[in-house]
């Protein structure tokens, strides 16, 4: 007998359908067939196990089971549970007429329990996309698989559940998420907040400027003078993800196995700090199996490197063109596949290998030589694609002890949300074009074309600091995004004067200043 169930399997961040095809015949052999990986073999021993444990008996005939389509490599556990159900339907255990309404997927323990899988998301816009009624899904991705409206996601904790609905004896009610009304009210609960941090106004002002173009930031500081304090609580003043970039970012997390059983659309930007020993794979994606890395994982939110210079070279060359391109595109020999990463670069490290290099209070040790060789381990390209560098020094003892708390979060962001509502406004003819960061060259002699004045203060820091033409562009993009802040349709002298603040780091007297 020849039944038929359906699955999908996730590759990159798209799913494909998979139709299952079972059939029995006389003897007493299992075959496998459709380009399955080792996971997909090893799932014979969990389907008889779970079967005969959870009550029913395992066809005791020859099974061939089918992929298809079957030069599609199919990887992963999920398709257990399709697998199951299209082995008990050969013999009448499961009503086979149903099988065509519903797609599922998920893993079975050897008790017949379900597994949560990878990719639930992704998987449940294809069904609904195909045209089918319900998915079975493990209980613990029910959440995010209800985000899709107009399918009907049935989330289960064991095979025996999935069995009583196909056979009318026990129907699952679906799983209904007022996805919006979840979404909204998650948007503004962060557990960090620019009211902890005392003094530090200077930076404050270099992240509200950040935040409000997108740009990317690197800090330099002695060591706790707060950098790492600052940066995690960036999210909290960034303007609200919106349903779309929402959608986004929870699919690549889905596929990336990283979203909580609580979680349907993830409501607040993400923020990844990797840790300096981190590889290029893990950071840019791919694998074996390909899996998102931590700038996809970013994606929409912040990437922090803390400690940049102690980060390996290659690894850091690796960001150079998704900065710019905010796409991955990962090739290998079996696979190409592009995922999504437009994040806000944001990174920090100390001003020389002991830390107190321009420290008020602390001698630095180190000679300019050892200075330069630091701060040479970051190549010139990739800091031309940093827009601002800001200098941190410690907060004094009389700052510290105040009880008075600093600016809250949320005044900051709403002046943000209104600098980002003027660029949305600028921006709404380009398509994919939503924040100053993403300006091209020919949008900034449109929009951030300085006067005279500021062009001869520009020509001068460009000449004394030996500028490269990314970061004259970068000066621009700064300089429009604090001419938004202010209100200001013109970019004028003092917001060119200040962008041109925010490149330190271009300084050639660098290692020599202080010393």
């Amino acid at each position: 007998m020849l039944v038929k169930t359906f699955s999908a399997s996730v590759q990159g961040l798209q799913a494909s359908a998979v139709t299952i095809e079972v059939n029995t015949s006389r003897g007493a052999r299992f075959v496998l067939v459709g380009l399955p990986d080792s996971a997909v073999k090893e799932s014979y021993e969990r389907i008889l196990a779970a079967i005969e444990n959870s009550g029913y008996n395992f066809p005791h005939y020859a099974i061939t089971i089918n992929m298809a389509p079957a030069d599609v490599k199919k990887e992963g556990s999920g398709f257990d549970l399709p697998m199951a159900i299209g082995i008990l339907a050969t013999n009448g255990q499961v009503n086979s007429q149903m099988l065509n309404r519903y797609m599922m997927v998920g893993e079975l323990s050897l008790d017949g329990s379900l597994q949560p899988i990878k990719g639930a998301l992704p998987i449940s816009i294809k069904a609904r996309e195909l045209g089918f009624e319900g998915l079975f899904v493990p209980e613990d991705n029910v959440r995010e698989a209800a985000v899709v409206n107009n399918l009907k996601v049935y989330g289960a904790r064991h095979i025996n559940q999935v069995i009583g609905h196909l056979n009318g004896l026990e129907p699952m009610e679906p799983t209904i998420i007022d996805t919006r009304a979840e979404f909204f009210a998650k948007q503004s609960e962060f557990e960090f907040d620019f009211a902890d941090v005392k003094g530090q106004e200077q930076v404050k002002r270099a992240l509200e400027i950040a935040a409000a173009g997108s740009h990317n930031l690197i800090m330099v500081g002695p060591p706790g003078s707060g950098k790492s304090m600052l940066a995690k609580r960036l999210p909290s003043i960034l303007p609200p993800l919106t349903l779309r970039e929402s959608l986004e970012t929870t699919q690549i997390h889905s596929v990336a196995g990283k979203l909580k059983s609580d979680c349907s659309l993830i409501a607040q930007r993400p923020f990844r700090s990797p840790h300096h020993t981190i590889s290029q794979v893990a950071l840019v994606g791919g694998g074996a199996n390909p899996q998102p890395g931590e700038i996809s994982l970013a994606h929409n939110g912040v990437l922090f490197c803390d400690e940049l210079p102690e980060f390996q070279r290659s690894v850091l060359e690796v960001l150079r063109q998704p900065l710019e391109d905010r796409v991955i595109n990962i090739s290998r020999a079996k696979y190409t596949i592009t995922y999504p990463c437009s994040f806000m670069f944001v990174a920090s490290m100390n001003p020389c290998p002991c830390g107190y290099y321009n420290h008020p209070d602390k001698h630095c040790c180190c000679t300019p030589g050892q200075i330069m060789r630091y701060l040479n381990k970051i190549s010139g390209p990739l800091l031309d694609r940093i827009d601002i560098h800001c200098e941190i020094q410690p907060v004094p003892f009389a700052q510290l002890s105040q009880m008075q708390p600093g600016e809250p979060s949320s005044v900051i962001r709403e002046r943000v949300i209104k600098a980002r509502k003027i660029q949305e406004e600028r921006f709404k003819p380009y398509k994919g074009i939503h924040c100053n960061a993403q300006m091209t060259e020919k949008m900034l002699h449109k929009f951030a074309e300085p006067d005279n004045s500021s062009l001869d203060m520009l020509r001068m820091a460009m000449e004394r600091l030996k500028l490269s033409a990314r970061a004259y562009s970068r000066i621009l993009k700064v300089a429009r995004t604090i001419a938004d802040l202010a209100g200001n349709e013109q970019v004028q002298t003092q917001h060119i004067a200040e962008a041109i603040g925010y490149r330190s780091l271009d300084r050639s007297d660098w290692a020599e200043r202080g010393v």
